[in-house]
């Protein structure tokens, strides 16, 4: 059987992906990068992610997953999008400060989002939309959207007097958490609930993440509709 991912460009780094917060993080930082890749969309509508092609490059079958020709000794697969960020930023000298301090403080975010924004508004996801029919309990709910709400508020603070994240740079912080705050609205269809509008400075902000050139172009890649 024929993979459904063909390569037809070996040279580039190979992306593996779908147009979700986890993916747009990484095709968007490839864009901004200027880095050639080819991007393959894995429809886990059809369950693509438990192909044995897909399970060889990430044992975890999620996306989103990268194969770099161009590693630092030849080919490198590597998974989660936190690490497939900090890669990229390494590789390249960018979207990453250079200051050991200012560096440390970057990634730091980058994990707030690994661990808090990415898990917690998927779990409002869930139970507000997905499982809206399955779980009547209305505990769930309640609970994520308040730690929803929590962690935007973080947010906020953190936003007061910056353009983005580390101040006027734009870095892998702002790529890995922006998708996740407009996943809340158009994902989820959760923006009255959540509330949005309490937070106007993260709104700004994702405004200006969202309508970065390189933001236009990899928020699309790996969409099914």
């Amino acid at each position: 059987m024929a993979t459904p991912w063909p390569v037809k460009h070996p040279e580039r780094l190979q992306l593996y992906t779908l147009a979700t917060p986890n993916g747009q993080k990484v095709s968007v930082a490839l864009e901004e990068l200027g880095l050639p890749y080819e991007a393959h969309t894995v429809n886990i509508r059809e369950g693509q992610q438990f192909l044995p092609e897909f399970l060889a490059i990430n044992p975890n079958n999620k996306i989103p997953a990268i194969v770099d020709p161009n590693g630092p000794e030849g080919e490198l697969r590597l998974f989660e999008s936190g690490a497939i960020l900090l890669y990229l930023a390494e590789k390249t000298g960018k979207l990453l400060p250079k200051n050991p301090a200012a560096r440390m403080e970057c990634i730091q975010w980058v994990f707030f989002q690994m661990g808090g924004i990415g898990p917690m508004f998927g779990q409002f996801g869930h139970f507000y939309k997905y499982a809206a029919d399955k779980c009547l309990d209305p505990y769930p709910k309640e609970r994520y959207r308040n730690e929803a709400r929590r962690l935007l508020g973080v947010l906020e603070q953190r936003l007061a007097g910056r353009q983005y994240i580390m101040g006027d740079e734009y870095s892998i912080a702002d790529i890995a958490i922006f998708p996740w705050v407009g996943c809340l609205d158009w994902g989820y269809g959760g923006y009255e609930v959540i509330g949005l509008d309490d937070f106007p400075t993260v709104m700004a902000w994702y405004q200006r993440c969202k309508g970065r050139p390189a933001s236009e172009k990899g928020l699309k890649v790996g969409d099914l509709d």
